[in-house]
């Protein structure tokens, strides 16, 4: 009659508590040997990032630097090269790579198979991608898509290819620069297509060179300031797409459409992401997959997960409520 009145404790059994207490004490330490347990000897291992000019991969090769490896750092101009290896030290290598051109691709492979020789290559951090065009994919043209996909998706997947039998002999790290639009598309045009083709290109080679101890990761960053984000870029780029647009074209959207189109709001602190590309690269157990960014982490990932009506819906309100967008104007002549 006075059990109701007992703790809790004394309505399960104490080997169930006991189990249970196990079970968080081995949960715990698993998260803490795939959290921070870290591999050592950075000074023998040597590591290419690629897009280094500005933004991710150059703030990445500055902390891998610091930490003591050898990193061969790409850029697109020399300029970026000059002004790295200006602001690092002696490890530090930067080299030109245009990941468009399979002969810049097959210098740089050459290259990397001097500077590593015995040792192989630890880790290949595929940095380098452009983000415009990005609009309505009814503004594009197919050499929009072509330029974007050769550099996000065929540079990527060339210069992975050609450097494996290094990274194989190193038994290293593979880590691929995707984006939340990977997981779920918030703009036409080539780049969200690129970041899925990306995702998927990943997981299958994670899982065929899992025999040979090569591990991939795949970054997915929301919104950060970068020079790939650029506004005016972005601004400059969407006006260009509108004014080749035919006539009868532009009708149906309206010249406010184009105006509303207003792309601002990014973090600035990139190191978020980049501390996961070094934990891909330090970590005992490295992750599949890492979601830089409150946003990526708390909107977009989940709404990815939903019904694809749901998502549409949610989407559609979420970029008209941010930024304003007006709705076709053909939508708003039918309407009424």
């Amino acid at each position: 009659m006075h059990s109701a009145f007992y703790p809790f404790t004394h309505l399960v059994p104490h080997s169930l508590l006991k189990l249970g207490l196990v079970l968080l004490f081995v949960l715990q330490m698993a998260s803490y040997w795939t959290l921070y347990v870290t591999l050592s000897g950075y000074a023998n291992k040597f590591v290419l990032v690629t897009g280094c000019d500005s933004g991710f991969g150059n703030l990445l090769a500055h902390q891998l630097d610091q930490k003591g490896f050898h990193v061969i750092a790409t850029c697109l101009t020399e300029k970026g090269c000059m002004d790295l290896k200006a602001e690092t030290s002696w490890r530090l290598k930067a080299v030109l790579l245009n990941v468009t051109d399979s002969s810049s691709i097959d210098s740089t492979v050459q290259f990397v198979h001097n500077e590593t020789g015995s040792c192989g290559l630890w880790g290949l951090v595929n940095n380098a991608g452009r983000s415009i065009p990005v609009g309505p994919s009814e503004w594009m043209q197919m050499e929009d898509f072509r330029n974007i996909l050769n550099v996000n998706l065929f540079g990527l997947i060339e210069l992975t290819l050609k450097l494996l039998p290094l990274l194989k002999k190193a038994r290293g790290r593979v880590v691929n620069v995707s984006s939340v639009m990977g997981r779920l598309v918030l703009t036409g045009g080539g780049y969200c297509v690129s970041k899925w083709a990306v995702e998927s290109f990943s997981d299958s080679l994670r899982r065929d060179m899992r025999h040979f101890g090569v591990k991939v990761s795949i970054i997915e960053p929301g919104f950060f300031k970068t020079a790939v984000t650029n506004v005016n870029l972005i601004d400059a780029d969407l006006r260009r797409l509108w004014d080749q647009l035919h006539i009868d074209v532009k009708e149906t959207y309206g010249e406010k459409y184009l105006q509303n189109c207003d792309i601002t709001k990014y973090f600035k602190d990139i190191s978020k992401v980049t501390h996961c590309m070094e934990h891909a690269l330090t970590a005992r157990h490295p992750r599949s997959r890492y979601t830089a960014g409150w946003d990526a982490r708390l909107i977009w990932l989940p709404i990815s997960y939903l019904p694809s009506f749901m998502a549409d819906f949610i989407v559609c309100a979420f970029d008209a409520f941010m930024h304003g967008a007006f709705k076709p104007m053909q939508l708003l002549l039918c309407q009424r």
